[in-house]
């Protein structure tokens, strides 16, 4: 009979069928969507992350900074590197002592005296000394200056958070980073391949993105990132380079130590007003370690 019969068993199979087609319909959409909410979520993770956390490189985004000097944009100093948290106290004491007591009180430089780690800028055998109110060998004949005279030079160029600063004389990299607390952006030229060598990489460890070194002769300058709002030189010479004259701004100030007659050196302010007209006055009289390159020449060979 179920031969001849067959309609009702193949309606209940259909029926069967159905029941069974749904359900797995059902699961395979939900297996889709499961699968897919996580990467969405995992996307805006990756880029929320781009946006608001450090690179995964430590040094990266010193790296793009430096491809792109002319960038405008203002930078936040983060100070995550281990050295900003070290002897916070000696550094405290040193600005209250040897700082502040001598009439150093714009509140700009003595945060960043406060702040910029002397020790990391000076090699492990001297940096009991760090906070030490002396200068201290660094190597290659060369010193890092008094924490006074870095912040005496650096409050004589009235800084602003806008400033552009050249550095005729990176030695340690100390002043440079002092200067780029305040300032937007700090170039620094060393003469001393291997200071400079050293001082950039310094500067890239610490996090200062504002900061660009150039191994070459500071008599020259940086012409094609002038004009400069404030120059400051760490190296005397008998004669103020007249490349830095012209790369400094209408309206900017330099300070550099020039040596006199007889040996005598004095730190000098320049300024320069709005006509180009400069005036110059002795500040204070110091001892630099001697500016060599260019400068060196007679002031008619070097001209020519």
């Amino acid at each position: 009979m179920a031969a001849k019969n067959p309609g009702p068993i193949k309606k209940w199979m259909y029926v069967a069928l159905c029941l069974l087609i749904v359900p797995v319909l059902f699961a395979i959409i939900f297996t889709i969507n499961c699968a897919k909410e996580p990467e969405s979520v995992v996307a805006s993770q990756g880029s929320e992350a781009d946006a608001n956390q450090a690179p995964a490189e430590p040094n990266q985004h010193f790296e793009q900074d430096q491809k792109d000097p002319n960038d405008k944009s203002p930078l936040r100093l983060e100070h995550k590197h281990p050295a900003f948290k070290e002897r916070t106290k000696e550094r405290a004491r040193m600005v209250a002592r040897q700082i502040q007591a001598r009439d150093i009180n714009d509140p700009n430089v003595l945060k960043a005296m406060r702040i910029v780690p002397r020790h990391a800028f000076i090699r492990a055998g001297e940096q009991r000394y760090a906070y030490a109110d002396h200068p201290l060998p660094i190597g290659f004949d060369q010193t890092i200056s008094q924490p006074y005279i870095v912040a005496f030079m650096t409050e004589a160029l009235k800084l602003k958070p806008n400033s552009k600063v050249l550095e005729i004389g990176t030695g340690s990299g100390y002043q440079a980073a002092v200067c780029a607390e305040i300032a937007q952006q700090v170039y620094t030229i060393e003469i001393v391949e291997g200071l400079a060598k050293r001082a950039k990489k310094c500067l890239k460890e610490l996090g200062y993105p504002n900061v660009f070194v150039r191994f070459g002769d500071g008599f020259f300058g940086w012409k094609e990132n002038a004009p400069f709002d404030a120059i400051i030189g760490t190296a005397a010479a008998g004669r103020i380079p007249p490349p830095l004259l012209e790369q400094l701004k209408p309206g900017g100030r330099m300070i550099l130590p020039v040596e006199g007659s007889f040996g005598f050196q004095h730190l000098v302010v320049i300024t320069k007003d709005d006509k180009g007209n400069l005036r110059k006055r002795n500040v204070m009289p110091v001892r630099f370690v001697p500016m060599t390159g260019e400068v060196m020449k007679p002031e008619k060979e070097s001209e020519k």
